[in-house]
């Protein structure tokens, strides 16, 4: 007679949780957290919200929604920001340098002044957005709708070319 083997057997779930534990990934963003470096916000209403100079450097804001919030002179710097919608937000001044913003909604946003240099903006939206004086340099804006936006006095891709006063829609 041979010894009886009893087989262990674990829910899915405990596999999947035991799973992210080890290599560290979150199950779920902390809508909490204050403003910081790094913050995690994916998925998260931040609305209305007053952030104006905060450093968010390499923050998590993947689908996440700051309307109407003002994020003037705030550091975005490598925030990861993949279809976050930033609609009728103030971004006046603010580093968004080495972002990731493809399909990002910027419909109706301040970035007067604002460095968006290296970003990738592709498909972005930035309907009726003010990026008067604002820094593309670099920035990858393939498939981004400009459609009445306001680039007077940008500097576009190439780092070399500042868009003409009244540029509305493409830097002339």
């Amino acid at each position: 007679m041979s010894p009886s083997r009893s087989r262990l057997t674990f829910p899915p779930f405990l596999i999947l949780l035991s799973v992210l534990e080890w290599t560290g990934a979150a199950l779920a963003a902390d809508c909490t957290q204050p403003p910081g470096p790094g913050v995690d916000w994916q998925r998260c209403y931040v609305d209305g919200r007053d952030l104006q100079g905060k450093v968010l450097t390499g923050a998590r804001l993947i689908d996440g929604s700051f309307e109407r919030s003002n994020l003037s002179k705030a550091d975005l710097t490598r925030a990861s920001g993949y279809h976050a919608k930033f609609i009728s937000s103030i971004l006046a001044g603010a580093r968004l340098d080495d972002g990731t913003f493809p399909e990002a909604d910027f419909t109706r946003a301040d970035l007067t002044g604002a460095s968006l240099r290296n970003a990738d903006l592709r498909r972005a939206r930035f309907f009726r957005a003010n990026l008067t004086g604002a820094d593309l340099t670099g920035a990858k804006t393939l498939g981004a709708d400009m459609l009445n936006a306001d680039l007077s006095g940008a500097t576009w891709t190439d780092g070399k070319h500042i868009c003409a006063p009244g540029s509305i829609g493409q830097c002339n």
